[in-house]
């Protein structure tokens, strides 16, 4: 169970991963060594499940991103894993989650322009069999939030 410490912790490092332990145990106002142990203990527990850069697209050649809504037009233990593990291979697709409702997967894509998507989309989804509908919708800005979700009253 997590308590305060740990959540002031996890805030630091969800804004900066790359703050000094030093600072971090300062910021909330604990012992390095405390600092050190309680972040120990969350990537141990699987808590902390890695540290990322955060990447200018453009660095990359991604002119262009998108989310694809996709259908399956079956789902089989063995189409939807199967699909998942597709998404997960392709280089273009930088998140993928499977979901409930209407659509069973939503693919974030980069892509260099219109003409990549165009290609990508016919490529990767729509000669596939167990591909029913797909949906594109054109992402203008992309921010992610560094907040973590509210905790419990009381936690």
């Amino acid at each position: 169970m997590l308590d305060r410490i740990d959540y002031a912790l996890l805030r630091l490092l969800r804004k900066n991963a790359r703050l000094p332990n030093k600072d971090l145990a300062e910021k909330v106002g604990i012992a390095p060594s405390t600092a050190l142990e309680r972040v120990r203990r969350m990537r141990e527990d699987r808590i902390l499940l890695g540290y990322h850069a955060e990447i200018a697209p453009e660095a990359m050649g991604v002119g262009l991103q998108a989310m694809i809504s996709v259908r399956l037009a079956r789902h089989s233990r063995a189409l939807v894993d199967g699909f998942h593990q597709h998404l997960l291979g392709l280089p273009e697709v930088l998140a993928c989650y499977h979901v409930a409702g209407a659509d069973d997967f939503l693919a974030h894509v980069g892509v260099r322009d219109s003409e990549h998507l165009r290609n990508f989309t016919l490529t990767a989804f729509t000669e596939r069999e167990e591909v029913a509908h797909i949906e594109t919708r054109l992402i203008f800005e992309f921010q992610r939030n560094v907040e973590l979700p509210a905790r419990e009253a009381g936690a």
